[in-house]
């Protein structure tokens, strides 16, 4: 989320390219297309963040920037060229890299949380221990905000680190009680 997308459509340019179109799969979603016989192009409810990364007569990619969680799914690119009709399948992931934080509260427990992230991360703690207890909360735009508890009140150990791992970040943070 909120970097480049860019969905390539290969065909050979020795063919006459004839037509370009870009859909993405739901009823009332963007359609991108591109008709070379009048040199015309045509939008039809998509956003200004999606668009031709390149000329659609030399290269019919199509540019998502920046990217959202709604532009996840499934697209398609059809092209009509004197050689016939080819069609290509692209599906797209967003992920999204969650907002970490590490805490202590006035009875020693020590929190560590990985908010908002797409898929949810995984929190590990330094020194390992059997003794933490997680939370997991499920929000409506897809996003995943996992919490990790952990008692340090009789710790002799003057440092925790919590260790978040996630597609999008690997982030370690320590934490002097």
């Amino acid at each position: 989320a909120g970097h480049e997308a860019v969905l390539s459509c290969p065909y050979a340019s020795k063919l006459s390219l004839l037509m370009v179109t870009w859909k993405m799969k739901c009823s009332a979603c963007c359609l991108l297309a591109y008709r070379s016989d009048r040199n015309e192009t045509r939008k039809l409810n998509c956003s200004e963040r999606m668009m031709w990364k390149y000329s659609p007569d030399s290269d019919p990619a199509l540019r998502i920037y920046p990217v959202s969680l709604g532009d996840e799914g499934n697209y398609s690119c059809e092209i009509v060229s004197s050689a016939g009709n080819f069609l290509l399948f692209s599906s797209l992931t967003v992920i999204v890299p969650p907002a970490v934080t590490l805490t202590c509260d006035k009875s020693g427990v020590v929190v560590c949380q990985a908010s908002a992230g797409k898929p949810a991360a995984d929190i590990s703690w330094i020194p390992a221990s059997n003794h933490s207890t997680e939370e997991e909360v499920h929000h409506p735009n897809g996003t995943v905000t996992r919490v990790s508890y952990i008692g340090w009140v009789n710790s002799t150990l003057p440092t925790v680190t919590c260790l978040v791992t996630h597609p999008a970040i690997n982030q370690t943070l320590s934490l002097d009680l």
